[in-house]
């Protein structure tokens, strides 16, 4: 029989642990060996396929991260930056890939990744989509195409429970488009526009977030001219696609040096083979 790879979920309850939890059940090339909830959540101690609503799996929930990553060869976390931070040190020591779908953190936190990458692989990425990552890659070509007339807007909708803004895959394709023009992010980001703001200033990275309902997940990156307007969008309908490629990226990371890595890498669309 062959040897599938062992997962670890971080966050089981929620609506993306759910979804990994059944692209997982569903793979013939990995299953689950560790559901990791919060301290006191009532899920704690059951079966986790029963607390499912399903039949029992073996998989028992546990507050104890450090027991659910002992045995696994992979741990999938879209928790809190906080707690990303304390399960990286624990992927670390159990030299497990660790693929981090965690938004919101921040500069600082992500330097703190560094030691631990040192004994393991991290797949971080702020969205795990194919589709995602080929616009990223499509919005970098573009902002490098086109001169500073073409004002560069960010435009983000997400589900009305969604706590970061913008999203990790608006800051994403921020990233790429200052790459692509050649400037720091951080130098030319305007997050925030209320009140008299004054004129856009030009070469600037504009965001924009829309919060409601169930949306899944929403991106257009609008280059803008007098005259003219391209805009280059993904939409997300189904959480599936993030939780497909997380998976991927798991399975992935088995067997590579240890650093950090991102879904470019698991796709062979970074370095030479960037679009």
């Amino acid at each position: 029989m062959t040897q599938t790879t062992g997962i670890a979920i971080t966050g089981v309850s929620g609506r993306m642990g759910r979804m990994l939890v059944q692209q997982v059940a569903a793979s013939d090339a990995a299953h689950l060996v560790g559901a990791i909830e919060r301290p006191g959540h009532d899920w704690i101690g059951q079966d986790l396929g029963t607390a499912m609503g399903g039949a029992e799996n073996g998989v028992i929930v546990t507050a104890d991260p450090l027991e659910a990553i002992k045995s696994a060869q992979a741990l999938i976390d879209f928790t809190t930056p906080e707690a990303t931070l304390s399960f990286a040190a624990l992927a670390a020591q159990a030299r497990a890939v660790h693929v981090i779908g965690t938004t919101g953190m921040t500069d600082a936190q992500i330097a703190q990744l560094v030691p631990a990458a040192r004994h393991a692989v991290i797949v971080r990425a702020g969205n795990m989509s194919l589709g995602v990552n080929l616009l990223t890659q499509l919005t970098r070509r573009v902002a490098a195409a086109l001169d500073a007339d073409f004002d560069i807007e960010i435009i983000e909708a997400h589900h009305n429970q969604k706590v970061d803004a913008p999203s990790g895959t608006a800051l994403m394709l921020g990233e790429a488009a200052a790459a692509g023009r050649g400037v720091t992010l951080s130098q030319v980001a305007d997050r925030g526009r209320d009140g008299m703001t004054g004129a856009r200033k030009r070469g600037d990275i504009g965001f924009a977030a829309i919060r409601g309902g169930d949306i899944v997940g929403e991106h257009d990156v609008l280059f803008a001219a007098p005259g003219e307007r391209i805009v280059l969008r993904h939409v997300a309908t189904d959480r599936a696609v993030f939780a497909r490629g997380a998976l991927k990226a798991a399975l992935w990371g088995q067997g590579r040096n240890p650093g950090q890595y991102d879904m470019l890498d698991v796709l062979g669309l970074s370095g030479e083979n960037a679009l």
